[in-house]
């Protein structure tokens, strides 16, 4: 049986590192899941998740050239419709055009439409301003606790 991205299949955990786990697909083939891909919530320690000798239900994500294969276990546990209900509903795109109903001129047509160049300029004078400001106060105060700049050491 060839392994393909995508299919679900059931391994046992046969080595656990700092990064993930390996564990063994039913053809012998040994693939990787990376620490990040163990479960839903952050894994610090992955032994607290898996122990060698666990079965597992995994989901092949990639395959590489070199037969380097990539697995997860949280995509494995996701149904179809559980993860459907969670993403946001998004508007269709109009696969004619390249970017929907946009206009073709791109996205920065739209943007210099919403917020004219004026407005980023006065912005950036603002911030350097205020950069420069903090920045004197900042010099000012470290050079009275060094000492610097002819204050007298005791």
């Amino acid at each position: 049986m060839a392994i393909e991205v995508g299919s679900k299949l059931q391994g046992k955990v046969t080595g656990i590192t700092n990064f993930g786990a390996f564990v063994e697909l039913p053809d012998g083939v040994t693939g990787l899941v990376h620490i990040s891909e163990v479960a839903d919530n952050y894994v610090k320690d992955i032994n607290d998740h898996l122990k060698v000798g666990d079965q597992v239900e995994v989901k092949v994500i990639n395959v590489e050239k070199d037969g380097k294969i990539g697995l997860s276990i949280k995509k494995a546990k996701e149904r179809e419709g559980a993860a459907a209900e969670q993403r946001p509903n998004r508007p269709q795109r109009n696969n004619n055009r390249p970017y929907g109903d946009r206009d073709r001129g791109g996205r920065g047509r739209d943007r210099e439409e919403r917020a004219p160049k004026e407005n980023f300029e006065q912005k950036m004078l603002r911030f350097l301003k205020e950069s420069e400001d903090r920045l004197s106060s900042l010099k000012r105060n470290t050079e009275s606790k060094r000492g610097g700049r002819g204050a007298r050491r005791g």
